[in-house]
């Protein structure tokens, strides 16, 4: 049996145990799909899964109109055209309300306006996701990010945007969760640092135009909150209720993209 690394207490186990016989994480192993991943040369966690479906979908938005991919327009260079971006899952208020298509506040999480656009956000899942990982673990992980993704489009969607995407809302979450990790434990630097980084991405928002606030704004209540309920539960492992949620929101990413194929292709 090959051996991987558990993610919750990072120790070596087999990778089609039930359970981590060291910290008692139910299957770590992610039901073997580590070992077949690992058989195609990738590491498999939550944020390099993340980053593979940002950037396969956004390959996805250029191909459906390839003329983007010769325009040149500064900052937004290799941008997909609203219509390719619309058709794979942008959200917003013109798509949540005048189109009915709620699952666009899942959907459009992992779509990107650009190549700035998605380069700096997988820059920080990159950056902030093996650490909320750490403390949190990787089934809590991504229900905070897709639980602040969906609350900072939300919010976007109710203050007026009429068009949205990108993963910074869930970013904004992830932040959020570091700080009530941060607070949970007494360490005011720990605190103070995602504090800072969350401060900083925040006025970095203001400062250039076309940069969604509300999602940003959203995403962190979201997160926060979210991060929040699960330090209450005061419980270092994942456990069946973890993985209950956890799946859900698996399961209802996977609708989103479905119910929005089956529009886009279908009219359905």
């Amino acid at each position: 049996m090959p051996a991987i690394l558990c993610p919750g207490c990072h120790k070596l186990i087999g990778s089609e145990e039930n359970r981590c016989p060291h910290c008692g994480q139910i299957r770590p192993g992610m039901f073997g799909l580590t070992t077949w991943m690992r058989q195609l040369g990738l590491q498999l966690d939550f944020p390099h899964l993340i980053t593979i479906v940002c950037i396969g979908l956004y390959v996805v938005a250029l191909a459906l109109d390839p003329r983007a991919i010769f325009e040149f327009r500064g900052m937004n260079f290799l941008a997909p055209s609203p219509d390719s971006s619309f058709k794979v899952g942008m959200t917003g208020a013109y798509p949540v309300f005048g189109f009915g298509r709620w699952w666009t506040l899942i959907t459009a999480i992992y779509l990107h306006g650009s190549l700035l656009h998605i380069g700096f956000n997988m820059m920080w899942v990159r950056q902030l996701g093996p650490v909320v990982e750490d403390l949190y673990g990787p089934m809590r992980l991504f229900v905070i990010f897709t639980v602040a993704g969906f609350t900072g489009f939300l919010a976007s969607a109710v203050m007026g945007s009429a068009y949205t995407l990108g993963a910074s809302g869930s970013i904004f979450g992830l932040l959020a969760a570091a700080i009530v990790y941060g607070r949970r434990v007494g360490s005011n630097m720990f605190t103070r640092q995602f504090m800072q980084w969350a401060v900083i991405l925040f006025i970095f928002g203001f400062l250039f135009s076309g940069v969604d606030n509300w999602a940003h704004g959203g995403g962190f209540v979201g997160g926060y909150a979210t991060a929040w309920l699960f330090a209450r539960e005061g419980e270092s492992r994942e456990g069946i209720g973890t993985y209950t949620i956890a799946g859900a929101c698996i399961l209802l990413t996977l609708f989103a993209f479905i119910r929005q194929a089956l529009v886009t292709i279908l009219g359905v």
